[in-house]
């Protein structure tokens, strides 16, 4: 008990002792060790890179999950070391309501079926977000949240004994200048000088390694800085793969009500069912005759025979939305901003037209583009 005692109370007198140097220190009544360069400039990339993990982890938690009450339960469960209860993402809920209501409404009709068909899809598409939450979750924001929770701790740590160490050392040269002043006036023995002057070297060996274990572990901050540049190719990576499906999956939609539209005889019934912008637009007429230029000053006599013998509806220019690279000689592969002509010939799937640009000719997908007027 005695032993605790005296321990605590030396503790605390180095702790007084050290708040009154740094106290000095800042009001300029005291000399400060200043750091080397090199590991100033370590502490001050370390810093920011402290400072941006933290923002980065933040706005991206935000992005993948904006609602603020989800996140708050998220981070308690977390801290908590339970498993969060599975909950579906909101495009998941919302295609589970459309297949209620349809339920409700009459499959049958022209509104529950289309309700099953987009509810289907909605399911999907949260299906898409919930893997894309998974694996930003597991490559991008674990390894960040570990940087903050192990290495930047350990870093702290080692700083903050620095900056102790570098005290003591300031404390030293405080003590073994006045000594050297009192021995100059005799007022002190030799030997108060020598003992300064030994602390002073003690202090001084814990100093510099301190200092080379703070300088190491700074320095890891690049091998960082590469782990997590990994970590944000796999995000991107991750959010590609899922804007891809989310695309995918709106295609297949389109053509779903597309030909749900085209299944019914009546324009006004297949307006009220299955509505189609880009297709009421093709079928709203052809355009003026200074829009059936071919993008192409001088056209092959072989196209004007082939079009002769097909009668073409509607010709008119596009505007492509995406890339299409074609899966067969009978398709044409597009480029995202270009413009094509486009018509359709008797017969043809609704879902595409006859595109041309210049001598190549071939089908093209109707939602990948911009009909012009």
């Amino acid at each position: 008990m005695d032993f605790n005692v005296k321990k605590l109370a030396s503790d605390a007198g180095v702790f007084f002792t050290r708040a009154v140097q740094f106290t000095e220190e800042k009001l300029g009544q005291a000399e400060k060790t200043e750091l080397d360069a090199h590991l100033e400039n370590l502490i001050t990339r370390a810093d920011g890179t402290k400072n941006w993990t933290e923002k980065i982890l933040r706005q991206t938690e935000v992005l993948l999950q904006p609602n603020p009450s989800a996140r708050i339960e998220e981070f308690i469960y977390d801290k908590l070391d339970k498993k969060l209860p599975s909950r579906g993402t909101n495009a998941e809920l919302l295609g589970q309501y459309m297949l209620e209501a349809a339920n409700e409404f009459g499959p049958g009709t022209p509104y529950g079926s289309t309700l099953i068909t987009v509810g289907e899809y909605q399911k999907r598409l949260g299906s898409a977000e919930r893997e894309l939450l998974h694996t930003s979750a597991t490559t991008f924001l674990t390894p960040l949240r570990n940087f903050l929770e192990g290495d930047w701790r350990t870093i702290s740590k080692e700083r903050r004994l620095l900056e102790n160490r570098r005290l003591d050392l300031d404390i030293c040269k405080a003590r073994l200048k006045k000594a050297k002043q009192a021995e100059a006036k005799a007022a002190v023995r030799w030997n108060e000088v020598d003992k300064a002057e030994h602390e002073l070297r003690v202090a001084q060996t814990e100093f510099d390694r301190q200092a080379e274990v703070t300088r190491l572990l700074l320095e890891g901050i690049s091998s960082t800085h590469l782990n997590h540049l990994r970590c944000l190719h796999d995000f991107a990576e991750a959010q590609a793969t899922y804007y891809a499906q989310c695309h995918h999956y709106m295609q297949d939609l389109q053509r779903e009500l597309n030909r749900c539209a085209n299944s019914v005889s009546a324009p006004l019934s297949s307006a009220a069912v299955c509505p189609d912008p880009v297709s009421s637009a093709f079928l709203s007429g052809p355009p003026s005759p200074g829009a059936t230029v071919s993008s192409s000053s001088q056209r092959p006599s072989t196209l004007t025979m082939e079009q002769s013998q097909l009668p073409v509806t509607g010709t008119r220019k596009a505007k492509v939305l995406y890339d299409y690279d074609a899966h067969d000689a009978s398709e044409l592969s597009l480029l995202a901003d270009e413009l094509i002509t486009v018509y359709t010939v008797p017969g043809m799937d609704p879902d595409w037209l006859v595109g041309e640009r210049g001598n190549e000719k071939g089908k093209v997908p109707v939602t990948y583009l911009e009909l012009l007027s």
